[in-house]
């Protein structure tokens, strides 16, 4: 199917526990159409099917692909870009319109929830840099390995459990306020650390783990130094916490300080971190929780590996 090159396809996904969803929606479309954009439109009728939706616009020969949605959706969709082909890969450019909970690969771009006028606009000038991919694949002793991609960072353990725990409650309260309360009121009954053994660069880490973050960006707020172009990853490692120092880390994280936190242990690497055992701890990629993932497991880089619209 030969498909215009100026020509868009767009992924809505709406975002959970709003009203009226189709409201915002709605003013995208205007303005898409107030200036013009010829573009092909689908709804994401669930989170996992935003992965087929992308996987079938980039069979179909669409060298943009829009995510209108958060972390979640833009991990999902670059999956399912990268599960057709090289060719549609190299073919392909992504661009996000910031739209879920969690946008925090678009924050650092610079890219808003509420402003999704200047967003519109930069997809429009196409201003393209190529970004690192990262990988998370398992190795089995039998069977097949698995392999997932992110853009933002993996979470192994505590941060991952949050992410799981808010996405269950949010499917209970349908409010976001209320999904988080509960979820951090559920988090008092978990378990806070794993026996966790990982190897960075020449660090062999041996020993109870509340959080490990690997981020090739922000890694929200746990790995604020990484950038998504220079072929790194950083790695923050949070173990032995007590309850007071608990809420000094979460007031750092929200201040940016995070790694000053002398329960923190951050790294910086050009090889793949290997995983040799997390105890079973939740694994997410991008705030999406990857519950086929088992350890022994590798995660690593591929140095600017796809093309992202970024802003003016």
């Amino acid at each position: 199917m030969n498909i215009e090159k100026s020509r868009w396809g767009i992924i809505y996904c709406p975002k959970e526990g709003v009203r009226n969803p189709h409201k915002r929606w709605k003013a995208i479309r205007e303005y898409l159409e107030e200036k013009h954009v010829e573009y092909d439109f689908i709804q994401s009728e669930s989170a996992e099917s935003t992965e087929r939706l992308a996987a079938m616009l980039a069979m179909n020969g669409y060298s943009t692909l829009v995510i209108v949605g958060g972390d979640a959706a833009l991990n999902r969709a670059l999956n399912g870009v990268l599960s057709v082909s090289d060719e549609a890969r190299k073919r392909m450019a992504l661009g996000v319109i910031p739209n879920g909970w969690a946008n925090d690969f678009a924050h650092f771009w610079g890219l808003e929830e509420d402003d999704y006028k200047y967003a519109i606009d930069s997809l429009i000038a196409r201003r393209i840099r190529k970004v690192d991919v990262g990988f998370c694949e398992t190795k089995p002793v039998e069977g097949e390995s698995k392999k997932r991609f992110f853009l933002n960072c993996v979470n192994v353990g505590l941060v991952a459990n949050i992410m799981n725990l808010r996405h269950e409650t949010r499917r209970f309260w349908k409010m976001s306020a209320l999904s988080f309360f509960s979820s951090a009121f559920l988090m008092l009954f978990h378990r806070m650390e794993s026996k966790m053994h990982l190897k960075v660069n020449y660090a062999d880490i041996n020993r109870s783990i509340m959080s490990v973050c690997i981020g090739s960006a922000r890694g929200y707020g746990q790995t604020p130094s990484a950038v998504p172009y220079n072929g790194m990853l950083d790695v923050s490692i949070v173990s032995h916490p007590e309850v007071t120092q608990l809420f000094e880390g979460l007031w750092m994280l929200a201040w940016g300080r995070f790694l000053n936190h002398k329960n923190v242990k951050a790294y910086r690497t050009r090889d793949r971190i290997h995983f040799y055992d997390n105890e079973k701890s939740l694994v997410s990629l991008d705030g999406c929780v990857w519950r086929e993932a088992e350890t022994p497991m590798e995660i690593g880089l591929k140095q600017e590996w796809i093309d992202f619209i970024i802003p003016m």
